[in-house]
């Protein structure tokens, strides 16, 4: 499969919302399973800029359609496939307009998965380990139509408390209110 053949596959899946992938995917995708083959191909693309680097083992289709406000949480939801993750601290509690500053160009997700954080051309996230049982997880984020589930205030607050984050940026009267403020509206 030639470059442009490979760009044509990307596009077609693109149209049905698909953007970011993981070499596994990738493999799957453009039809290639043998490691080091899909490797020079995955090169190839990358150098002939059809697909960028997020991290290790994950690529974003630079030419997507998709491409824009959630890539990040795309991003960060192939990298921990297989653990639940869920936007919270202050990405969330900015987001309901409890916190005044608004992380630009990051991403605070708790995940069941190990903590870290991850640079990448769309900005940076940061994953915080959670050891809580997976049935407190489900009913502490709900489900906006976005990549990530996003906490609940209050579980949010309760995250930030709970992992020894700066408090002192809380406004705690806003976290009795209803207000919502999500960036996708």
């Amino acid at each position: 499969m030639t470059t442009t053949d490979s760009w044509t596959r990307l596009a077609q899946f693109d149209k049905h919302g698909r953007h970011v992938y993981t070499k596994r995917d990738l493999g799957m995708v453009l039809g290639e399973h043998r490691p080091r083959h899909l490797q020079t191909k995955i090169n190839a693309l990358v150098k002939t800029g059809v697909l960028t680097r997020a991290v290790k083992g994950v690529y974003v289709f630079t030419k997507s359609k998709s491409f824009g406000l959630h890539t990040l949480e795309y991003v960060a939801r192939s990298m921990r496939r297989g653990e639940y993750n869920y936007i919270s601290l202050e990405s969330a509690l900015s987001e309901y307009g409890v916190i005044s500053q608004i992380p630009m160009g990051r991403i605070t997700v708790m995940t069941t998965g190990r903590s870290g954080e991850y640079k990448t051309p769309f900005g940076t996230i940061e994953f915080v380990h959670t050891n809580r049982p997976l049935a407190q997880l489900l009913q502490g984020a709900v489900d906006t139509g976005r990549p990530l589930k996003i906490a609940t205030k209050q579980v949010a607050w309760r995250d930030l408390k709970r992992v020894g984050r700066n408090l002192h940026m809380v406004d705690e009267e806003m976290l009795t209110t209803t207000v919502f403020v999500s960036p996708s509206a």
